[in-house]
């Protein structure tokens, strides 16, 4: 009974305090969430200028203005910017799948954390946020995750800069996962998969929709396009990392 309730006291301080390295489970000491080299390799994928000025995919060049990179050049997306602060690679994507794929609910905080000092960046500052709306599940697959992450993450992000959060959104229609599909393939699948949730408030407000990972901005789009269509004076994006 006694190592039972030490136990469950160790997995209730792991909330708080992992022991291990979220990327790659090295033992922790007062390191905070990441080992020394992990921390490192995260802050190397931390996304500077110059990068595009829709997507925020970085570029390797000497580019001083604005600027649309090739995913961005030949399309006509819905939402005005999206802003994530780090890359999807290594010790970021792990920690990333780690949250979503394997329940480590810890890691909702340093991965809030980063949301945060993408809500810093000058395109989120203009014009003023009325409210952060996450990316919904659909039911089925809230329920074989447990938890719908953009949820959980713009909860957290929200209440530290003091900024609403609304589901405004809700996904319709169970889609396959867009992990193996190209762009073209990615915005069929998603075609009509949201809707406006019932007594959505949407129509002259300044919206942020919140999401993990930003790829091809397929999904992003599609639900820009249902808040553009309800009377949303803006939408912008917002994301923990871009792939």
């Amino acid at each position: 009974m006694v190592s039972g309730i030490r136990g469950w006291l160790g997995a209730l301080a792991s909330l708080f305090h992992p022991p291990h390295c979220a990327a790659c489970e090295a033992p922790l000491g007062d390191e905070g969430w990441f080992c020394p080299a992990c921390q490192e390799g995260i802050e190397k994928r931390r996304v500077r200028p110059p990068c595009c000025h829709v997507c925020s995919e970085p570029f390797e060049g000497a580019i001083d203005s604005a600027f649309r990179c090739p995913n961005c050049a030949d399309r006509r997306f819905r939402f005005d910017h999206a802003v994530a602060a780090y890359q999807s690679r290594g010790a970021v994507r792990d920690a990333i799948h780690q949250f979503k794929y394997n329940g480590f609910m810890h890691l909702r905080h340093p991965l809030a954390s980063w949301l945060g000092e993408g809500l810093a960046d000058e395109r989120m500052r203009t014009p003023q946020i009325d409210v952060l709306v996450p990316v919904p599940l659909h039911p089925r697959r809230r329920r074989e995750r447990g938890f719908n992450q953009a949820q959980v993450l713009a909860s957290i992000a929200g209440k530290r800069a003091g900024l609403a959060v609304e589901a405004l959104l809700r996904r319709r229609r169970y889609t396959t996962t867009q992990t193996h599909f190209d762009r073209r393939e990615r915005v069929e699948n998603l075609r009509g998969a949201f809707v406006l949730t019932r007594r959505a408030q949407v129509k002259a407000r300044h919206l942020v929709l919140v999401d993990d990972v930003f790829t091809t901005g397929s999904t992003a789009d599609e639900c820009a396009l249902t808040l553009r269509k309800a009377g949303a004076a803006s939408v912008r994006v917002l994301c923990v990392a871009r792939a």
